[in-house]
């Protein structure tokens, strides 16, 4: 990943930086019960686990799949400390050749669990490695080189993997298949939010007022990770230039200063709207002139702000290139106009803007803004 597309720095990023690390293992639940939200992913892991411990082996493996920031690497630790047993944590791009997965492997103890973030990063010698330690816990260490080389079966301790991923549509399907048990996390609602901004404040000992935590709370784009995060800054806008308590305009007046608004849009996301609906007339637009229009690589558009504006339903990407939505001018406090590119790619007729003021569509109906992914 180059550019920007990648970059912490951005206080509503889903990606994890240092500060981010080290604050995320105090506030981290530990147990099943104490996870909040994910109630779906939460249940069924408890009977994976419950079984397992009942018979006395190690469960299966484990897929996590979702975007960035929803907690994978907070249920593969619950995942050991529900089986009271140790974690050894690596990463695909940290394992470049089979020796790195082998070396991992070979120290394992009994009923181990190892899990590896980004798996879908895993080289391909390493891959088929563990394709074998997944199915038979043995590993085939090659000793020598050319003709000469011989394969040498290691038996392995029977262990638990648990891989993490945020693109789960570049596994190998042979490496998915392997994974007994798939779980994908979803993005949290409000409510759930408010309820984990209200717990990391209590053990951060942050002075909290419920409307200012349903304030970040709303603003967090359905990810804890944001709205940890956004709780700090607005702590230390509490603290340096209020009363140290965290009331909702207080947090509105915090978030202002940090360029994010109500919907959780922060300046990358509201320059890429503003060119798409104002400089392109809603679209369609190719994802280049796009990002050049917003002093952006295209990468950075595509990653980084895409994701948020499709799913918030501000935008859509069709065949023909990226689309305005109507609720994208509606964000921009813009009339919907009548000809609008929306309009056309779903062939609404001459009166469908006029009907979208009214809340609803030609059809009497809405329109999902990722018809066309």
């Amino acid at each position: 990943m180059t550019g920007s597309s990648g970059d912490p720095e951005r206080v509503v990023s889903a990606l994890a930086d240092a500060d981010d690390r080290i604050v995320e293992g105090a506030l981290r639940p530990k147990r099943l019960s104490e996870v909040i939200g994910q109630d779906r992913v939460r249940e069924q892991l408890s009977l994976v686990l419950e079984g397992a411990l009942r018979r006395g082996r190690a469960p299966d493996h484990v897929l996590l799949s979702g975007p960035p920031g929803l907690g994978k690497t907070t249920f593969a630790m619950i995942i050991a400390a529900e089986l009271g047993a140790p974690l050894r944590i690596t990463s695909g791009p940290a394992i470049e050749r089979a020796g790195d997965l082998a070396a991992i492997l070979s120290t394992l103890t009994v009923g181990e669990v190892v899990f590896i973030d980004e798996i879908h990063r895993v080289a391909r010698p390493a891959e088929e490695l563990l394709y074998l330690a997944m199915e038979d816990f043995r590993v085939d260490v090659v000793i020598g080189k050319g003709p000469g080389a011989t394969a040498i079966p290691l038996d392995i301790a029977p262990f638990t993997l648990v891989g993490a991923t945020t693109r789960a549509g570049l596994l190998p399907a042979a490496l998915r298949d392997r994974f007994g048990f798939t779980a994908h996390l979803d993005f949290y609602e409000p409510e759930e939010l408010g309820v984990i901004v209200r717990r990391s404040a209590g053990l951060l000992g942050v002075a909290l007022r419920e409307d200012g935590a349903d304030e970040i709370a709303g603003r967090s784009r359905g990810t804890p990770r944001i709205a940890n995060r956004l709780l700090r800054r607005v702590r230390d806008f509490a603290e340096v230039r209020g009363d140290g308590v965290v009331t909702r305009d207080c947090a509105r007046a915090a978030l202002e200063l940090y360029e994010v608004d109500e919907s959780g849009l922060d300046r990358l996301d509201r320059a890429v709207l503003s060119a798409l609906v104002c400089r392109f007339g809603g679209g369609p637009v190719g994802l280049s002139t796009l990002a050049v229009a917003v002093g952006e690589e295209a990468e950075t558009v595509e990653v980084v702000a895409e994701p948020f504006l499709v799913r918030a339903g501000l935008m859509a990407r069709t065949p023909r290139g990226r689309v305005a939505t109507p609720a994208a001018w509606q964000h921009l406090e813009l009339p919907v106009p009548r000809d609008a590119a929306w309009a056309r790619q779903i062939g609404a007729g001459p009166d469908w803007a006029g009907q979208q003021e009214a809340g609803q569509d030609a059809a009497g109906e809405s329109h999902d803004a990722t018809l066309f992914d």
